[in-house]
């Protein structure tokens, strides 16, 4: 019975010290995660290149009166990719209703996909969207070469293409935006241009 008792003893000392050492663990790739900044917009470089002038659509919404995308304009326009079907576009609707609030002054946003209208029509009556221009266009998709979702393009008010690219968070999503104030169409743009400052010195 002594021995079992030692055996019992030393296996719960075991599972102490494994649990202190998982929580050890969990906090340093907290850290980790609260260190790391924040990745830009993922750039592909198909579709509309970056500088040049968006191809001008002139478009039904679901939610209302038409949406000019790509013309010159009072404010900048971003045009928002996703599907009903898209969890991760599901996830990014809140941050895009905050920023519609928030950048008001300068930025429309417009949501855009394709497929049929009556799955489209359900998806704005239960993610609340009718708020926001809703169009459906596969053009529009095969215009921008969007493979993946969700996407995202930043048109600026002269109807020329500032940012784009695949968005997965909101921190991606304001990179796009970061493009129209630093003039550098993404992160991979600006530690491009850092490199090849430095390669030249």
């Amino acid at each position: 019975m002594t021995l079992l008792y030692f055996i019992v003893a030393v296996l719960a000392l075991a599972v102490i010290a494994m649990m202190f050492i998982i929580f050890a663990l969990a906090r340093q790739i907290g850290i980790l995660f609260e260190r790391i900044s924040p990745v830009g917009a993922m750039v592909n470089d198909s579709g509309p290149k970056i500088g040049e002038l968006a191809p001008v659509f002139n478009l039904p919404s679901l939610t209302g009166g038409q949406v000019q995308i790509g013309s010159a304009a009072a404010k900048s326009r971003l045009v928002f990719f996703l599907s009903p079907s898209c969890p991760v576009c599901k996830k990014l609707i809140p941050a895009i209703k905050a920023i519609q609030q928030d950048e008001r002054q300068w930025l429309d946003i417009a949501l855009a996909s394709d497929g049929d209208e009556s799955r489209h029509r359900q998806f704005i009556a239960d993610a609340q969207l009718s708020g926001l221009p809703y169009v459906l266009s596969e053009q529009l998709g095969v215009t921008y070469k969007v493979a993946r979702l969700p996407f995202a393009v930043l048109i600026d008010s002269t109807g020329v293409v500032r940012a784009k690219g695949l968005v997965n968070t909101r921190e991606q999503l304001e990179s796009l935006f970061n493009a129209v104030e630093t003039g550098f169409a993404s992160v991979q743009d600006f530690n491009g241009r850092q490199l090849a400052h430095s390669q030249s010195l």
